[in-house]
């Protein structure tokens, strides 16, 4: 858990003009535009804008990606103060064990199931009721503290306190803006969430599929995954190598075990010790000392060719004079790399998420994948020995990396500023049948496709749901908007089919009487 404050902006930037104003404006008053126009200024808190960014430490990256944000946000004049929260530091110990070390040890003993829940969740709107109850019942001391901070955005890194956040905005128990932000390449269902400000995605594709699903175009953006600063940054290439020893004549070759330290980097260093092509390596045994001394051994015979470290805050400037990185493709780790323009030999990657990863790089000619534990030594030999393609590697893997992805999420959270996302328990029950179907939810069948609520002034999305929902509105195929008072929803209170979208237009009228919404 961090806090950092920042300098109190300028008087210019505390105007009418800044951000921070602006932003406290708009969470003041009510979202309808007659009330916008009647709307006294909100007074404006000392310091600028308070930030939260949440995550939960499973793995490293999910906390990584929420650094990078934080340092992004620290460079904005108007955010004022940033705590970051690892929200299973926050529960007890059963819960932090069943998250973590529960996952990580079906990582090694059963990956493959692993790989059977990344799969069963990859459609959007499917946990189970009892999943979401043990989850609230397990995060009720973040809630506090999130209320007690009293945010007025909070950037997730992580989809259980994304759905936490959705909880209280839905309950009104928090007024603040909400992001997402996704730590892999593909979209996976358990991440949306409803509502929501704001959905950051890694890649185009990405976010096509949301689209396709029904998430309106205005709320997804694909920023990339979130990384350290200045990967893409020029390196003092003489002095780095100086620095850990390494012969400015030869290749470097990468071979990260991760933060944690994974058993099978032995089996690579072995394998590369062997290699019949001029190179140098530098392995980094995370906190894993047991693993450290292991490698050591392996290399004694070689020494002059490997560095062996622990864990090591130098990744970056090793990441920028390397020519190959060996390692997992976890969503942050293969991000890094691609941002420094540094080819990847994927090995063992979880099923799921990581192996969604290795198909996307190789797809895009940055990586090359092990399927056999006993030719990682040949592949890296390889590609050693063709120069040529690991130029080639190296210029895809710049092409698609995208160092800025830090700063394209905090700008993108604070520029638009327009209410959250409210998506009908009937429109989730549509998105999952187009994604357990493979189809787009244009295609479903008629009264289960989708049309959107909008801002008539800026069009900006307000709700999804489904086209029988609005029936009872009156609305017909042709109709372009729809005026929603509450008279007329009492009178569909009582019957249980409009339920639900009584309870989605209540929650879009706030404390308002009557509004007036385009479709879309």
């Amino acid at each position: 858990m961090t806090s950092r404050a920042m300098r109190r902006p300028t008087e210019s930037e505390r105007t009418g003009q800044g951000i921070a104003v602006r932003w406290r404006n708009w969470l003041s008053r009510s979202s309808s535009p007659e009330a916008a126009e009647q709307a006294v200024p909100a007074p404006h808190r000392p310091g600028g804008l308070r930030t939260l960014i949440l995550a939960a430490g499973v793995g490293a990256g999910h906390n990584q990606a929420g650094s990078a944000i934080e340092d992004a946000l620290a460079r904005i004049p108007d955010v004022a103060q940033v705590l970051r929260i690892d929200i299973l530091e926050t529960t007890n110990e059963a819960f932090q064990k069943l998250y973590d070390d529960g996952y990580f040890a079906l990582v090694a003993e059963a990956p493959w199931v692993v790989g059977w829940g990344y799969d069963s969740q990859d459609s959007p709107f499917k946990l189970a009721p009892l999943v979401q109850w043990w989850d609230q019942l397990n995060t009720t001391a973040v809630v506090r503290r999130i209320r007690a901070y009293d945010p007025d955005l909070v950037i997730c890194t992580h989809f259980l306190p994304a759905r936490l956040v959705a909880l209280m905005l839905a309950r009104r128990q928090l007024r603040a803006s909400l992001s997402v932000v996704t730590t892999d390449y593909d979209f996976q269902g358990l991440w949306l969430t409803s509502p929501f400000n704001h959905f950051f995605v890694a890649r185009e594709e990405a976010h096509e599929h949301m689209v396709s699903l029904g998430v309106p175009r205005d709320r997804v953006m694909a920023s990339g995954i979130p990384v350290r600063p200045g990967l893409a940054d020029p390196v003092d290439a003489a002095a780095v190598r100086k620095r850990f020893h390494l012969d400015p004549r030869l290749p470097v070759v990468l071979i990260s075990a991760g933060a944690s330290g994974g058993g099978y980097t032995l089996n690579i260093v072995r394998q590369v010790c062997r290699s019949e092509q001029a190179f140098q390596a530098v392995v980094v045994c995370g906190r894993n000392e047991t693993l450290r001394r292991q490698v050591e051994d392996a290399v004694r015979d070689s020494a002059e060719k490997f560095r062996v470290l622990g864990y090591t805050t130098e990744m970056a400037d090793l990441m920028r004079v390397a020519s190959l990185f060996v390692g997992k493709p976890g969503g942050l780790s293969s991000s890094e790399c691609m941002a420094a323009g540094l080819p990847m030999v994927i090995i063992n990657p979880i099923p799921g998420q990581e192996v969604r990863n290795a198909d996307f790089l190789v797809e895009e000619g940055a990586a090359v994948r092990c399927n056999y534990a006993t030719t990682v030594g040949y592949k890296i030999d390889s590609l050693l020995a063709d120069p040529d393609r690991l130029r080639a590697m190296a210029d895809n893997a710049r092409r698609i990396g995208r160092p800025q992805a830090g700063r394209t999420v905090a700008k993108g959270s604070l520029e638009v500023l327009t209410q959250p996302l409210w998506i009908s328990r009937e429109a989730q029950k549509a998105m999952l049948q187009a994604s357990e179907e493979g189809i787009p939810a244009a295609d479903l069948p008629e009264e289960r496709r989708l049309r959107t609520l909008t801002d008539p002034a800026t069009g900006a999305s307000l709700a999804v749901v489904t086209r029988a929902q609005l029936q009872p509105l009156g609305v017909t195929a042709w109709s372009t908007s729809v005026r929603v008072t509450r008279k007329s929803l009492r009178a569909l209170l009582w019957q249980p089919d409009n339920l639900d979208v009584v309870v989605t237009c209540r929650w879009l009228l706030g404390e308002e009487r009557s509004r007036l919404f385009g479709l879309g």
